[in-house]
């Protein structure tokens, strides 16, 4: 008995069919994840007198050095009125100050003071202490799966929105034009759990 194959228009079908029911699982999953965790961020790193936004630009900061704040806005995904207002709230607290750069003294760079970074490290050990326990229960080799997963998704989304290429929204998305109310939530919600 002949084993039959499909015909390669099938065929294509088929993996375009498997490919959006993928790309729907990914972002429920990943919508969940991010929620999630923003919750989580929020609540464990505001305990520390700093937002979640506030604790990514020290992170960017230590992660790539002192920078000027165009740099850091670009970091950030955020705009540049945005991200000068996230740093002039971290220089009152004292974690961030702005140095005239050696080269040209007419720039500014941000840099983390010394208690900004002390206030980095006890932020990050709550929260590799929360992933610890989140990871106790699986097994090592899916912990390593899992990393490698998300960071190849995080790389590519990077690569996507590095090229501007960040908002693939249909036309009325967010907007007044998209008259369903819960179209325009679980619209609106994918686009800012992207940002």
């Amino acid at each position: 008995m002949s084993k039959t194959t499909a015909p390669p228009h099938k065929v294509a079908s088929q993996e375009a069919l498997r490919l959006d029911v993928d790309a729907h699982a990914l972002h429920t999953e990943v919508s969940d994840l991010v929620r999630v965790y923003q919750f989580r961020d929020r609540d464990k790193i505001c305990c520390h007198d700093v937002s979640v936004t506030q604790c990514y630009a020290l992170e960017s900061l230590l992660l790539r050095g002192p920078m000027q704040l165009n740099a850091l806005a670009a970091e950030l995904f955020l705009d540049k009125s945005t991200t000068s207002r996230v740093i002039d709230a971290l220089e009152r607290k004292g974690y961030v100050e702005r140095m005239p750069k050696a080269d040209d003294r007419r720039a500014v760079a941000l840099r983390v003071t010394r208690s900004g970074r002390a206030l980095h490290e006890r932020i990050h050990k709550d929260l590799i202490a929360q992933q610890k326990d989140l990871l106790q229960g699986l097994d090592p080799d899916l912990r390593a799966t899992v990393a490698d997963v998300i960071q190849k998704l995080a790389q590519a989304a990077q690569a996507r929105f590095s090229t501007g290429d960040s908002c693939a929204m249909p036309a009325g998305c967010c907007g007044p034009a998209n008259t369903d109310a819960s179209a325009d939530r679980s619209c609106c919600a994918a686009a800012g759990a992207l940002s």
